[in-house]
């Protein structure tokens, strides 16, 4: 298994939005339109209740927003870059979140679920490549740091 099946090179962002709601939405509305998934407030609420219960800001300026939904055919991966944090954002060890990592699957996708969040926090908890994301100067670099 490889992020490369997941990550679509169109749900990649270099983000301008520095409050987590707008971010969140802004991804989700992207992913929405992109994927055409009509749930979009469904999503919207589930992502919100699952913050409602723990940030999922997971330090290192990490944030990997996700949730399991009805009407999901195949998992999505959306990846978004701020560089200058996002101070809204909880996390566990107070760095500013700089990645989010928003994942969406379906609600019978446990399995491809849990594998996908492996993939996601193993691969950013290398420092370098943390770093080369934060540096990374467009969608495409971002996507082959994520998929190398």
């Amino acid at each position: 298994m490889d992020l490369k099946n997941y990550i679509d090179k169109d749900l990649i962002f270099l983000l301008k939005e520095k409050k987590k709601e707008r971010v969140l939405f802004g991804m989700i509305d992207s992913i929405c339109e992109i994927k055409n998934l009509e749930n979009k407030k469904d999503i919207k609420n589930a992502i919100l209740y699952r913050e409602s219960l723990m940030s999922t800001g997971i330090g290192l300026g990490i944030a990997v927003p996700h949730v399991r939904i009805k009407g999901v055919k195949e998992p999505v991966v959306a990846v978004g870059i701020q560089r200058e944090g996002i101070p809204d954002y909880v996390t566990i060890d107070d760095v500013p979140v700089k990645m989010v990592i928003l994942i969406i699957a379906g609600e019978g996708q446990h399995k491809e679920y849990i594998q996908i969040l492996s993939l996601v926090v193993t691969k950013l908890k290398q420092d370098d490549v943390r770093e080369e994301l934060i540096k990374a100067q467009n969608k495409k670099e971002l996507y082959e740091i994520l998929v190398s």
